[in-house]
């Protein structure tokens, strides 16, 4: 293309940034920018960033301090660079980053990257520019619909805003102040979108939030809607084959959304439920308002719901004041939930969050080591719900080719990576396949040549269940 400028986007932390990456692309795309995958040769960097862990932020000012010196470089070519710096750390630190790299030129909230034209003009015109308002209209109603060309582009699968912002108020959590209250968007608008990408060819669907199962938007009844009742119209779409949600809350398993899970073959049986401790007095403190039990009650009414369902969770090791009683509760709900999959990580104190002023810090090598014997028993768990799949006949998603000529690559409803031999006119479809083998980050099959339907159903049996 002619002119065009190239832009740089490099996104941080959670799948809720990597959308909100693509949508500011899809704004910057009538501004005559078009996506490039090196910041080295782009004329504008957006740096999408989190701010939930401490590593997260600072890997931030680490990468800052590299572009500046790109940035110098295509100086003294004769070439300007625009670097800007979105998201939650933007949101939280503002015109810190300012201060500690003056060579940004802009700075955005995550609620305002709709307006990322009209700053980046005042960026040019004043030297930087910064907006961390949380502003009064709906960024949604702002947004420039990607075009079909460039949908496609991005494959067979695509994340849905539906909700943002936080009104749990965990005390060790930066996003209600960062995101703000929470918000759902209106039902048909999700509708529109959802259409447009299933007839760009998108066949799955994952509807996310930070709280995605306190969706409350209104319905075109005028009544506003449960996060359930919006996945049974959307699973009436022509085209959508699957679909996920995440992340949720254990407090906001209502009926209806059990209910979903039973209804609704494409819901994929599958679903990411952080809990953080299994330890009751830690839940407490954290403010989690849900106890271990009431945690493993929502689990077992989904899977009364659907058996064949598997779950991952969030764990935080070495919260204030956790002793060795706390981490060996959280232990042992590792195994009684069954977890096949997690993410864990060390506490670390997030500025202006009530847990970071709290007594009894945890020293740093005992959170290492509560971590390392935490993942690694998640990741016995995981290789034991690989291999109970060997023998097994699944429905894949083909995304992509394989890593090999010949081979394509898809994912399982339980989003293991699946590679097959087979050939790329199956990439967008949904076929059995027959797991002969599990490696350590993939699962190996055959595409099935007969169509049982009893062997094409998902998993019966979790690990540890």
């Amino acid at each position: 293309m002619n002119g065009a400028r190239k832009l740089f986007v490099n996104s941080y932390g959670c799948q809720m940034n990597v959308y909100d990456s693509r949508r500011m692309m899809d704004t910057l795309a009538p501004e005559g920018f078009v996506e490039t995958g090196s910041a080295d040769d782009a004329e504008l960097i957006i740096l999408n960033t989190c701010h939930i862990r401490e590593k997260a932020s600072e890997k931030v000012y680490s990468e800052l301090g590299r572009l500046r010196l790109l940035k110098q470089a295509a100086e003294r070519e004769g070439r300007n660079i625009t670097i800007a710096v979105g998201g939650c750390v933007a949101q939280a630190e503002g015109r810190e980053i300012l201060r500690r790299a003056p060579m940004v030129d802009l700075v955005f909230g995550p609620q305002n990257y709709h307006r990322l034209p009209e700053l980046l003009a005042r960026a040019k015109r004043d030297g930087q520019a910064i907006d961390t308002d949380f502003p009064v209209e709906d960024k949604f109603d702002h947004l420039t619909a990607p075009s079909v060309a460039a949908t496609r582009a991005r494959g067979v699968t695509a994340f849905v805003t539906i909700q943002e912002g936080c009104d749990k108020f965990c005390t060790f959590c930066v996003v209600p102040y960062t995101r703000g209250a929470e918000s759902s968007r209106p039902v048909m608008k999700i509708v529109a979108e959802t259409e447009r990408l299933a007839d760009a060819g998108v066949r799955e669907i994952t509807l996310i939030g930070q709280n995605v199962n306190a969706y409350h938007g209104e319905g075109p009844d005028g009544r506003s809607w449960t996060l359930g009742q919006l996945l049974y119209r959307l699973a009436d779409i022509p085209g959508i084959a699957r679909l996920r949600y995440t992340t949720s809350h254990p407090r906001d398993v209502d009926d209806s959304l059990v209910a979903t899970h039973r209804d609704l073959r494409s819901l994929m049986p599958y679903l990411h439920l952080p809990v953080q401790s299994g330890s009751d007095r830690v839940l407490a403190a954290m403010n989690r308002r849900h106890t271990r039990r009431d945690y493993l009650a929502a689990i077992e009414r989904l899977r009364s719901a659907q058996p064949a369902i598997a779950f991952s969770s969030d764990f935080i090791v070495g919260f204030p004041g956790e002793g060795d009683d706390d981490f060996r509760d959280t232990m042992s709900l590792i195994e009684e939930a069954g977890f096949v999959s997690g993410f864990s990580f060390k506490y670390s104190p997030r500025p202006g969050t009530p847990a970071a002023d709290m007594d009894e810090q945890v020293p740093e090598d005992i959170k290492s080591a509560r971590l390392a014997e935490l993942q690694a028993l998640i990741e016995r768990q995981h290789a034991r719900f690989r291999r109970d799949c060997v023998g097994r006949t699944l429905d894949v998603l083909f995304e992509k080719p394989g890593r090999h000529p010949g081979q394509i690559a898809g994912r399982s409803p339980y989003l293991e990576p699946v590679q097959v031999s087979g050939p790329d006119t199956l990439i967008g479809e949904i076929v059995p396949v027959t797991i002969t083998a599990a490696g350590p980050n993939s699962l190996f099959g055959t595409i099935a040549r007969s169509n049982i339907a009893e062997d094409r159903m998902p998993l019966t049996q979790t690990a540890g269940a």
